[in-house]
Order: structure tokens, then C-alpha cells, then sequence
């Protein structure tokens, strides 16, 4: 008898698991939805890539690799705009894209540790590693939507000032009818983001917040800070405090005077307590319910500090204990599942990062929203 010939005898023997694997795993149904994809804007892109970038060297095989890089290829070159999207220089044409990806860079409103003005190009930066092709979401955002980097907003060192320029600048490409994805800075831009939106919606307007702290004070020292753009949010009209649920809140980091204002606003707030003991899925059906009572849209708001500080040590304000990333990702691909009409990801603190860890993980957790709404037919083209 050979080494090996008595060796997993039981699963040499059994048919079964083989003849399902088909049905019974997903990563093999995944597999075979990919076939139904089309390439065609990738084929498109090295076209252009040959054509603006003159052909390779005759010495290099693979002839749809150019001279000079003006495709996906390789991730370390290239320009990094968002998910190596086109840059549109001419904003006047957003209303040609179904997503624009804008970059903040502002931190005047931070109250502790600063850096998220770079949080943008950080992002833009890590983002070349991506493809447009999620596996375990079986849809390639290249093919399915037609995407733009416009680049960043002009902020200036004045928050109110800063506010109207984010103002002026997310309700011009909402009100072209293209999907605003807004790359922060500090977590202040909610407050003009969601006016932006608010603005433009014909009804209310609910928002789901991830983060670890309430952001609901009125002020702090004396301003508008990254602390509060919830409190003044929700004086907004048609953006009502009973639409607004917050997802993650806990630690040690909760001032007293934004717990006040949960009571005296009645708004929604689930803890990481909460997520343990009633499970992602469940904590997803009650933001969703509750944001979208009665709402005509609901807008995404995720301050990258919702997730446990040990996987996003690039923030401002750290806190252990918050979403596991696989955890925190279910639950943006639940709510994101149902659309949403823009979506903000905030306080990527650059300075504060290692190997780019926190940069990345809000890169995956912008392309998973789109992800998710295409996968839906709620954006973009989907193909089945």
C-alpha cells in the first residue's frame, strides 16, 4: 500500500459534495455569474489607452499594454483619481455621469487631532489598487455606471465660508441628477451635504449615521465643529430629527450634551450593544425602517471611526470597540441595498495612518454602497 493510499478515504469515497457544489458554495455561483458581465468598457479604456498613449515597445508581448499609462494598469502609475475614474474637468457636465466622487479636503472643524484635509488623496491615492470588479458582489461598476472625479471642492480657512462652498458644490451635482459620493475631510461637512441634498429632495429626508460618537451638540467651542452637524442637520424642514438613526455609538467619547439632545429630539440611536445582542441584519431593518418612514430619500453617512480602532488607526477621534470591518460591511451593503441619494465618508486622518489601513477600508466601503446599489437596480446598469 503507497503513503497517501489510505488517506481521506471517507471524502475519496463521497459523490455527493462534489455533484452540489454548484449550489452549495458561493464562491463557485459567483463564478459563473461573471459570465454574464460584458467588457465592453474595459475594451473601450485600452483602445484609448493605445490610442492617447501610443502602442508598446515592439519587445512587449501583450499588445494592449501602452507606452504611457492612461488606463488602469499598472497601480502604482498612473494620475489616482477615485477608482481611476475620468477626471471631469468641465463640472458643467456631471449631469452626463451616474456617479461623481468630489473630494473635501477640510478639517477646520476638527477638535482634537487634525489631518482628514488629506483624507481625499489618500483615498484617490489606494484606490488604484481596486478593480471595478467586486467577486462576492458579482458586478463590475465599470460596466454597470458611468463615473467621474470632479475633483476637489475650493475650502478655505473659514467653516462657515467652507460650508456654503460644499453647499454650492454638492447641490450642483444633485440637482444635474448624478449621485454626489463625497470623500472627506472632517465629519462638519455633513451639515452642508445633507442641506445640499435636502434642498434639492421634493419630501423628507432621512439619514443613516455610522459612527461612534452622537455628533449631536449645537456647538463646540463656540462653533460648528465636526461634532455637531447632526443637531443642525436636523433643523432642516423636510430632514426631521424622527428620520435620523445612528448607528454604532458607544465608548467613552459621548458627551453628555448630545445624549440630552437624543431625549429632547427623539432621535434613533443603536449601539454596538445593540448590534451584538439583536445581530447586523436586524439593526439594519430598524435604521432602515425608521429613516425611511415617510422619507423620499435617505443620505449615507459613515465617519470611518464607527469601526473598531485597531483596524482604522487614521482618525481623529479613535475609539475601541466599534463594527468589525466584515460586520460594519454587512450592514452598508443591507442599508445600501434599498438607494440612497448620496453618501459622504469622512475623518480618514491620513497623518495618524498605518499602510494606508483606514484610506482603504473607506475606499471599500464607498465602492460596496455602489456595489450593492447596482446589484439592486437601484443605480446604474445590472446585469443577471
Amino acid at each position: 500500500m503507497g503513503f497517501f493510499d489510505n488517506h481521506g478515504l471517507s471524502f475519496r469515497q463521497k459523490k455527493a459534495l462534489e455533484s452540489d457544489r454548484t449550489t452549495d458554495l458561493l464562491g463557485i455561483e459567483k463564478a459563473e455569474k461573471e459570465a454574464k458581465i460584458p467588457e465592453f468598457e474595459k475594451e473601450k479604456e485600452i483602445e484609448r489607452s493605445l490610442k492617447y498613449g501610443l502602442k508598446g515597445a515592439p519587445s512587449i508581448g501583450d499588445q494592449t499594454i501602452s507606452t504611457f499609462s492612461r488606463e488602469s494598469r499598472p497601480p502604482q502609475g498612473g494620475i489616482p483619481t477615485f477608482l481611476r475614474t475620468p477626471f471631469l474637468e468641465d463640472v458643467r457636465r456631471v449631469g452626463e455621469y451616474d456617479v461623481a466622487f468630489m473630494g473635501v479636503p477640510f478639517d477646520i472643524g476638527t477638535t482634537y487631532r487634525a489631518g482628514t484635509r488629506f483624507g481625499p488623496e489618500a483615498m484617490r491615492r489606494i484606490s488604484k489598487l481596486y478593480t471595478p470588479y467586486s467577486y462576492e458582489k458579482s458586478v463590475d461598476l465599470q460596466e454597470s455606471l458611468k463615473m467621474c472625479d470632479v475633483g476637489d471642492v475650493f475650502t478655505i480657512a473659514n467653516i462657515e465660508k467652507s460650508f456654503d462652498q460644499i453647499y454650492r458644490a454638492v447641490s450642483h451635482v444633485f440637482s444635474q441628477g448624478t449621485l454626489p459620493v463625497m470623500l472627506g475631510g472632517d465629519h462638519s461637512i455633513g451639515y452642508p451635504c445633507l442641506r445640499a441634498l435636502a434642498d434639492n429632495v421634493d419630501g423628507k429626508v432621512g439619514i443613516i449615521h455610522m459612527d461612534r460618537h452622537l455628533d449631536l451638540q449645537e456647538k463646540d467651542m463656540d462653533e460648528r465643529m465636526h461634532t455637531t452637524p447632526w443637531f443642525h442637520a436636523t433643523n432642516i424642514p423636510n430632514a426631521p430629527p424622527s428620520n435620523l438613526v445612528q448607528v454604532g455609538i458607544g465608548g467613552w467619547q459621548v458627551p453628555r450634551e448630545a445624549v440630552k439632545n437624543v431625549r429632547k429630539f427623539d432621535t434613533t440611536v443603536i449601539t454596538m450593544g445593540d448590534i451584538e445582542r439583536l445581530g447586523v441584519d436586524h439593526v439594519a431593518d430598524i435604521a432602515l425602517e425608521k429613516a425611511w418612514r415617510g422619507a423620499k430619500a435617505v443620505y449615507l453617512s459613515v465617519d470611518i471611526d464607527s469601526f473598531d480602532s485597531g483596524f482604522v488607526p487614521g482618525t481623529g477621534w479613535p475609539e475601541p470597540g466599534g463594527f468589525l470591518p466584515r460586520e460594519g460591511l454587512q450592514f452598508i451593503d443591507r442599508v445600501a441595498s434599498e438607494g440612497v441619494c448620496g453618501m459622504e465618508l469622512v475623518e480618514v486622518s491620513p497623518p495618524y495612518d498605518v499602510s494606508d489601513q483606514t484610506a482603504l477600508l473607506g475606499t471599500r466601503v464607498i465602492a460596496d454602497v455602489l456595489a450593492a446599489m447596482v446589484r439592486e437596480g437601484k443605480l446604474g446598469k445590472k446585469f443577471t
